[in-house]
């Protein structure tokens, strides 16, 4: 066997950051991960898979495939002490380009993660407002809202501001305070308004419909969506675990500390289902409304409407579930600049500041482009007639740069540099019994589920499939 790569500390930052402890790991990590994704597409998709269906074999994938990227990426990081570039290249300059590939995508998802967040921003400052009304017309006040460039432009600002503000205070002062405060009020907001909603009449038929399994609706189909629901709801491939991992002590267990992630995250998809599904059921007749209404327009067309006949609760609702969200982008999107930083930070050497400035600006420009996709840019269309900018860069990243990082990373890992090195590393502070189990997927199952997933988003994409 190779000897294992010896990481030259001489190039590392003297005083690297580090989570205070397992806790603060957790809810940066699963900050990271419950994001928009989370709160609009796994309800939308429980509900088209059959409810408990989906549940199960998303829970199944999870637990196994899901846990293994995260060991993988966050023993990575804890054992090279770097973001994902220098981490890469501590096993020798060649692998460095796979690092970069990989480094671009937080600095993709951040320039279009902005314009959705500056979404959420208005919506709930709408609602503060008292405009349940207003937002609850079809899609009509949506329109016009995105396609008004100062409005939008000015509330994807205010989004990356608390971002860029929360991020210069530090890891431990900024990123780690915030998620300490966000999560559990997220956590804690979720499961209230899920209480609210399964309390109004016939919201038990909803919660029969999220839960109970229709097994006549598991197909090929199911398992690609909580495949790819499994990928991009844990945040892995994305750099911003790596970075998460070099901050980790040694006497913080890995494999807990990702097991632990996975259940938050978990729950808390769980939770959101409990929120719209019921909700949207009592309202509209069916769960199936979710299913029809999928992606942005589930979360800023569909939910106004249910809030709306709900009154004046349904006003205060509106602005707590948009209050919530906002949260769950937020933690999202400072996982992004802090690896957008940290990335800049250890390759070429800056200081936090040089580097958070260069990533401010480049956010600030790119998500301005991205919003003015929807106004004055509307006739750049890379992906057909209908599409904006934004469908473009989420399709780039989702569908093709995110699996092939998983990939690269998985057999890397699992078959160059040898998964020795990493279950050393994982041993640093806990037994690690399921060993010879996570080897066996690092190097032969979830290659092949990457796999799985890339060719048929692509197939999917160019419309070769139709599901």
């Amino acid at each position: 066997m190779e000897e294992y790569p010896v990481v030259d500390v001489s190039v590392v930052p003297e005083q690297r950051a580090s989570w205070s402890g397992k806790l603060a790991f957790v809810l940066a990590a699963a900050g990271s991960a419950v994001g928009l994704g989370t709160i609009w597409r796994f309800p939308y998709l429980a509900a088209h898979y059959g409810g408990g269906t989906f549940i199960i074999v998303f829970l199944g994938l999870m637990l196994t495939l899901g846990v293994t990227l995260l060991v993988l990426e966050a023993a990575l990081g804890r054992y090279t002490q770097s973001s994902v570039i220098k981490a890469f290249a501590s096993f020798g300059r060649r692998w460095r380009p796979a690092g970069v590939f990989i480094a671009i995508i937080p600095f993709v998802i951040s320039a279009y993660y902005c314009v959705v967040g500056g979404w959420v921003t208005h919506y709930m400052f709408a609602y503060g407002a008292g405009q349940s009304a207003q937002l609850a017309d079809g899609g009509a006040s949506f329109s016009a809202f995105i396609a008004d460039s100062p409005q939008s432009v000015a509330f994807m600002l205010v989004f990356a501001a608390i971002t860029f503000i929360t991020v210069a205070l530090g890891v431990n002062g900024g990123v780690e305070r915030a998620n300490l405060i966000m999560m559990p009020a997220l956590i804690v907001i979720s499961f209230l308004i899920a209480i609210y909603t399964l309390a109004q009449p016939g919201a038990l038929a909803g919660l029969q419909y999220f839960f109970v399994p229709d097994w006549s609706k598991f197909s090929a189909e199911l398992l690609i969506a909580a495949l790819g629901q499994t990928f991009f709801g844990l945040s892995v491939a994305t750099a911003v675990m790596v970075t998460y991992g070099s901050y980790m002590k040694k006497n913080v267990s890995v494999t807990s500390s990702s097991l632990q992630t996975t259940l938050t995250t978990l729950g808390i998809s769980l939770l959101a289902g409990l929120m719209i599904i019921p909700a949207t059921f009592v309202a509209l007749g069916s769960a199936d409304a979710v299913a029809k209404n999928s992606g942005p327009s589930l979360m800023f067309l569909v939910l106004p409407q249910v809030f709306v006949k709900l009154g004046v609760a349904g006003s205060v609702l509106g602005f707590v579930f948009f209050l919530l969200v906002v949260f769950a982008a937020l933690t999202s999107m400072i996982s992004l600049v802090e690896s957008d930083v940290t990335i800049l930070q250890d390759t070429l050497g800056w200081t936090r500041r040089k580097s958070l400035l260069i990533v401010i600006i480049f956010i600030t420009l790119a998500g301005s482009v991205v919003t003015l996709g929807y106004s004055s840019l509307s006739f750049i269309q890379p992906l057909g007639k209908g599409t904006t900018l934004l469908d473009f860069l989420d399709f780039l990243t989702s569908s093709v740069m995110m699996p092939l990082a998983a990939l690269v990373t998985c057999l890397l890992v699992g078959w160059v540099w040898r998964p020795d090195v990493l279950v050393d590393e994982v041993r640093e502070s806990s037994r690690f019994r399921l060993r010879r189990a996570w080897v066996v997927m690092l190097q032969y199952v979830t290659p092949v589920l990457i796999v799985l997933v890339l060719v048929t988003s692509l197939l999917k994409a160019f419309g070769v499939i139709s599901f």
